[in-house]
């Protein structure tokens, strides 16, 4: 019988690079939706 060890908790450097990458999309999405909303009201006039 094995014992693995737990796995090591991640660098600081690493959740920092998936924190900017979390930002990133979420201003990608928003900026996605408000052009959307600005091309349907657009359209709506």
């Amino acid at each position: 019988m094995s014992v693995t060890p737990a796995p090591a908790p991640p660098r600081v450097r690493q959740q920092a690079r998936d924190a900017a990458v979390l930002m990133a999309f979420s201003l990608g999405m928003s900026l996605t939706c408000a052009v959307a909303l600005l091309l349907l009201a657009g359209l709506g006039r």
